[in-house]
C-alpha cells in the first residue's frame, strides 16, 4: 500500500518531454525505414513496366534468359534456344550484365 501511495503522490514532471520522445522515434522510423522502402517498391514498378523485348534479363530465382514476349501480367524468357518459359513480371529482378560487369572488369588485371 505504502507503494501505491508514493506512486499516486509523485508529480507529473516533463509534459512536454513525453510526447516529443515518441514522436521522435515514429519520424526517424518514417524517414529510415518506412521512406526508402516506399522509393525503392516505386523503383522497382517502373523497372518492371519498362521492360522490352529483346532485352536480356535475370529473375529473382537466378534464371538467365532474352524477353521474347512481354505482357501485361507475364513475360516469355528464352533461356535455351527453343525453352522458353513463362514468367511472372514481379520474377525479373534485373537487366543481365548490368550489375554483374563492373566488379568483373575491375578486379581483371592490367597486362603489362
Amino acid at each position: 500500500m505504502t507503494f501505491l501511495t508514493l506512486l499516486l503522490q509523485a508529480s507529473p514532471s516533463g509534459g512536454v518531454m513525453q510526447l516529443i520522445f515518441p514522436v521522435a522515434i515514429g519520424l526517424v522510423l518514417y524517414f529510415f525505414m518506412i521512406r526508402p522502402q516506399q522509393r525503392k517498391t516505386t523503383e522497382a514498378k517502373a523497372f518492371r513496366e519498362s521492360l522490352v523485348k529483346g532485352t536480356r534479363v535475370v529473375t529473382i530465382g537466378g534464371l538467365h534468359g532474352l524477353l521474347v514476349e512481354v505482357g501485361p501480367e507475364t513475360v516469355l524468357l528464352e533461356v535455351e534456344r527453343g525453352q522458353r518459359l513463362r514468367f511472372d513480371r514481379s520474377a525479373i529482378a534485373r537487366v543481365a550484365g548490368s550489375a554483374a560487369a563492373a566488379p568483373a572488369d575491375s578486379t581483371t588485371p592490367a597486362a603489362s
